[in-house]
C-alpha cells in the first residue's frame, strides 16, 4: 500500500496523544497546576494534531463531518465519535487539574475507556480489511494499543507501566514483522483465485498503458534491505532504547521527553512499514506479486 504521510502522522501522533490522555485521566501521575497544563496540553496537542492530519488524506476534507453519520457500519465513524467523546469528556478533568481541583475518579475512568476505544477503532479500520492479509489479523489492534500506551506512559513519567509496555513491544514487533511476511501466502490468494481462470494463468501485458488509481494506492514495493533497516530502527527506537532509558535513568522531564522522541522515531518507522509492506490482493491482477 502507498504509505501516505498524512495517515502515518495521524496514526502515530493521535495514538500517542490518546495514550497520554488515558494515563492522565487515571491519575498516573496525578498532576496539578503548571505540570497539569503542560502534560494535558501535550496530550491534547498530539491527539488533535493527529486527527487534523488525517483530513489531508480525504479527497474532500470539507466533507470530514460526514464521517459521523456511519457509526453503525464504519470503524472510521466510530473512531470519530470516540475521539470527540474523549476530548470533550476529559476537557473539564484537564481544566480542574490545571486549577488544582481534581475531578471525581469515574470521569477519568470513562475518559480512559474512550481514549483506548479511539485507538482500537483506528486499528480496526485496517484490521477489518480481508483484502490486505498482513492487516487482517488480531495483532494490528494489539500493536496500535501497545504503541499508544507505551508513548503515553513514557511522556507521563509512569515509569513501571512504560518499562513493561516498551519491553513487551520489542518481541511483539519482531513477531508481527515475521508473521506478517507469510500471511499473504498462507491466505492462499493467487492470480488464479483472483481471476477465476484456469490453472497457472499469467499476466502477458498490463491492463493499462499508464498507472491508474489502484496501482498508485494499492501497489507499493519496498526493497528488502530498506525494509530490514527500518525494522531494526523500529525495534530499537520504539522499544529497546526507551525501555533502557526508563529502567536505568531517573524520569526527570528532559529524560522523559528525550525517550518519547526516540520512541516516536521508532513508531514512525514501524508505521511507514505497516503501510509500505501491506499487499492488497488487487495487485494480483497486475502481476505485482
Amino acid at each position: 500500500m502507498h504509505p501516505a504521510p498524512s495517515v502515518i502522522v495521524f496514526s502515530v501522533l493521535s495514538g500517542a496523544g490518546f495514550g497520554l490522555l488515558a494515563f492522565l485521566a487515571l491519575g498516573l501521575p496525578i498532576v496539578l497546576g503548571t505540570d497539569a497544563l503542560l502534560l494535558w496540553g501535550a496530550g491534547y496537542a498530539l491527539a488533535v494534531t493527529g486527527l487534523v492530519a488525517s483530513t489531508f488524506h480525504l479527497g474532500n476534507p470539507r466533507r470530514a463531518l460526514k464521517a459521523y453519520t456511519q457509526w453503525r457500519t464504519s470503524w472510521l465513524s466510530r473512531e470519530a465519535w470516540a475521539a470527540t467523546g474523549t476530548l470533550v469528556l476529559l476537557a473539564p478533568v484537564a481544566l480542574a487539574a490545571v486549577f488544582g481541583v481534581p475531578m471525581p475518579a469515574h470521569f477519568g475512568i470513562v475518559g480512559t475507556v474512550l481514549a483506548l476505544l479511539t485507538v482500537f477503532s483506528t486499528a480496526q479500520i485496517y484490521a477489518q480489511l480481508a483484502t490486505v492479509p498482513r492487516w487482517n489479523h488480531g495483532s494490528v489492534p494489539a500493536i496500535f494499543l501497545v504503541f499508544s500506551l507505551a508513548g503515553g506512559a513514557i511522556l507521563a513519567g509512569a515509569q513501571i507501566p512504560a518499562a513493561v509496555l516498551t519491553v513487551l513491544l520489542a518481541p511483539l514487533l519482531v513477531w508481527s514483522f515475521r508473521d506478517g511476511d507469510t500471511r499473504f501466502a498462507r491466505r492462499g490468494e493467487t492470480l488464479q483465485s483472483a481471476t477465476g481462470l484456469g490453472p497457472d494463468p499469467r499476466v502477458l501485458a498490463q491492463a493499462h498503458t499508464a498507472p491508474n488509481y489502484l496501482m498508485r494506492e494499492m501497489i507499493f514495493r519496498v526493497g528488502r534491505k530498506h525494509s530490514r533497516r527500518l525494522r531494526i530502527i523500529a525495534v530499537l527506537c520504539a522499544a529497546v532504547l526507551p525501555a533502557a532509558i526508563t529502567l536505568f535513568v531517573p524520569p526527570i522531564p528532559p529524560v522523559r521527553v528525550g525517550a518519547f522522541l526516540i520512541h516516536l522515531m521508532g513508531a514512525f518507522a514501524q508505521r511507514w512499514l505497516f503501510f509500505a509492506e501491506a499487499e492488497h490482493v488487487v495487485g494480483l491482477y497486475y502481476g505485482a506479486r
